[in-house]
């Protein structure tokens, strides 16, 4: 099976994940035009999006593995280094298939974008330790979400899962989420703000987190996505309205193919880590000690919809989604 990688080329970069891409140069779209025809041995191509993070791996388990195969579809994936970047790309039909934040996928429908979730991917710890979580100097003062008030938060991006549930956890902690302060900055480099006081808080994901929490200096304040739903998903698989209504039986492949790639690579964790190294250029040692978040490619719609009214209460999206309606039975 033939597996190209290329890129989509974005105004942000790639190291605002602290991660290699897997390849370069640009899509032409022609890959994706030319979608139902045969690809390599008979099999159907499709054009698959994916970030640049660790997650991202199961997409390859399952293409080495010969899931995708086993259902028909020849794939070749296509990294971008932001999510937001590969929404108009499948509008447009650059790209079939995309995995990405489930907020990102809400609010681009929320502006008139059409958009289908087909499965769902990875989802944060319910309880326990979670991958992602807010970190601030020992001798900040800061011990709750509510101490952030007044406080300025890193995150990745702004209008996002990160000050979202940064917000939601503060209000629960009794705090006004209008006072929260944020400000935008690659993950890479948040650290380093932190330890000179140039920010007051990170929001970090593995592994910047494991590393920020070795610092003595450093105190952890919580996990927002377990506070504000726990059990969030981090990402999902969606497709346009357009493709899902002309490719049906193409749609219904791939939503088998993902989510038994899904569960295939949940199971063998190790496994997959394993192609972390060729997959991100990532250490190896640092690959094997990952903390993943879980794999599953059903689709959370508890939790979705719960997203969609908190991001409705904020004001991330103007209305609560209809989440049922924006997904592929």
């Amino acid at each position: 099976m033939k597996k190209q990688f290329t890129a989509i080329v974005t105004g942000a970069t790639i190291a605002a994940f602290a991660l290699t891409g897997c390849g370069g140069g640009s899509p032409s779209g022609q890959a994706a035009a030319e979608t139902g025809a045969s690809g390599s041995a008979g099999l159907t191509k499709v054009v698959v999006g994916v970030l640049p993070i660790a997650p991202s791996v199961a997409v390859k388990y399952g293409v080495d593995k010969g899931i995708f195969e086993k259902h028909g579809l020849d794939v070749e994936f296509t990294t971008s280094s932001a999510g937001a970047a590969m929404l108009p790309a499948v509008s447009t039909g650059d790209l079939n298939f995309a995995v990405g934040n489930p907020l990102s996928v809400l609010t681009a429908v929320d502006k008139g974008l059409d958009m289908k979730i087909v499965t769902g991917y990875s989802n944060s710890k319910a309880e326990g330790d979670d991958i992602n979580g807010v970190v601030v100097r020992a001798d900040s003062g800061i011990n709750t979400f509510a101490d952030l008030a007044g406080k300025t938060t890193t995150v990745n991006a702004l209008k996002t899962q990160g000050d979202l549930t940064i917000m939601e956890s503060a209000a629960i902690d009794g705090a006004d989420p209008a006072a929260l302060k944020f400000s935008e900055m690659p993950f890479p480099d948040m650290e380093a703000q932190l330890e000179r006081k140039n920010v007051d808080a990170i929001w970090v994901p593995e592994p910047f987190l494991s590393k920020a929490l070795a610092n003595k200096d450093n105190k952890l304040v919580g996990y927002p996505n377990q506070k504000a739903i726990p059990g969030l998903p981090t990402m999902v698989s969606f497709t346009s309205g357009k493709f899902a209504q002309e490719k049906p039986e193409v749609v219904a492949d791939f939503k088998a193919a993902m989510t038994e790639t899904l569960a295939a690579a949940e199971a063998d964790q190790a496994g997959a880590k394993a192609m972390l190294p060729d997959f991100m250029k990532m250490d190896a040692m640092v690959a094997k000690n990952l903390k993943m978040e879980t794999w599953d490619g059903t689709v959370p719609a508890t939790q979705l919809d719960a997203l969609g009214q908190l991001a409705a209460k904020h004001a991330f999206l103007s209305k609560a989604p209809d989440v049922a309606g924006l997904t592929i039975k």
